[in-house]
């Protein structure tokens, strides 16, 4: 049985004791059923609706793209790629005629 490296120091040198995985380098144990749990991330839309990852959805709202002179109208659909934790552009879309972006939850509705 193989154990997965450390999340903390991708050591490789990780071992086993009962139901902990605990890294030598490091000193780091972690239960790695508590890391699953804590890996997910919960997103919402503008409505309230959970967002998972290879959801369609769209714009509420026209987007200005910094650094750019694009703006995204509304009703300009995208696809999401990544659900990411933060406080702004939580999700990582394929956007329709923009191509691959970050884009914040509270400006998109699912389609």
């Amino acid at each position: 049985m193989s154990c997965p490296p450390c999340p903390n120091c991708q050591s490789e040198f990780v071992y086993q004791d009962q139901s902990l995985f605990i890294c030598p380098e490091c000193a780091h144990e972690w239960n790695p059923s508590e890391v699953e749990a804590e890996d997910s991330v919960t997103v919402n839309d503008a409505n309230g609706t959970l967002l998972a990852e290879g959801d369609k959805v769209t714009l509420i709202k026209d987007l200005k793209v910094k650094g750019s002179s694009i703006v995204l109208k509304i009703g300009t659909k995208a696809v999401i790629k990544r659900l990411k934790e933060g406080k702004d552009h939580q999700l990582d879309c394929k956007v329709d005629g923009a191509g691959d972006m970050m884009v914040t939850a509270q400006f998109v509705k699912k389609a």
